[in-house]
């Protein structure tokens, strides 16, 4: 019987390891994913919370109910969204002042078929606080600005929790490794 080649044998041996250890940490975060989720469903029964002025990334208040007063739309961005029904369009979030009190906020202020800018110039929203992929939060309004249809609420339920997946998919790859590397041995001797 032939002696198992040192430095390749290694080199699997270290790359099953770190799949497996990958697979390992992926299994800690779908439970930590999981109950990360558990928190933003139970959000919705709390009560409503300031809208924060400056908000923390790691401890944003999503999905929380809230309202804050926007002085002045100082500019508009459309993104792709949906209507209540479900239609996809475009959903009209306005960049608000907020006056004295610190920096501005984000409001999604409805839903249309069409990208163009909403006439609303301001007033008091309310609605759910929603992630924000450039301002880490913003407010969806359960009221919709005049020539606006309402907006789809946001749910926890659109974030995805892959990780139990992935978790396979790295005890896939590690299996595959050795299968493989058995195989490369066999032909060899």
């Amino acid at each position: 019987m032939k002696r198992l080649p040192l430095i390749p044998t290694v080199i699997v041996a270290l790359a099953v390891a770190l799949m497996i250890g990958l697979g390992i940490w992926q299994l800690q975060r779908a439970q930590w994913k999981a109950a990360l989720l558990a928190t933003y469903a139970a959000a919705h029964d709390q009560p409503p919370v300031a809208y924060p002025t400056v908000p923390d990334p790691r401890n944003a208040p999503l999905f929380r109910r809230s309202s804050a007063l926007c002085v002045e739309v100082v500019g508009w961005r459309s993104t792709s969204g949906r209507n209540l029904a479900g239609v996809p369009g475009w959903s009209h979030i306005a960049q608000c002042r907020r006056g004295a009190e610190g920096p501005g906020f984000q409001a999604v202020m409805g839903w249309s078929d069409r990208p163009d800018d909403p006439a609303w110039t301001g007033g008091p929203v309310t609605g759910v606080i929603a992630p924000d992929s450039q301002h880490v939060i913003r407010l969806v309004a359960s009221e919709p600005a005049p020539g606006l249809q309402a907006a789809a609420a946001p749910s926890p339920e659109d974030i995805p929790n892959n990780h139990l997946s992935y978790a396979v998919q790295w005890f896939l790859f590690a299996g595959v490794a050795m299968i493989i590397y058995g195989l490369a041995l066999r032909r060899r001797g």
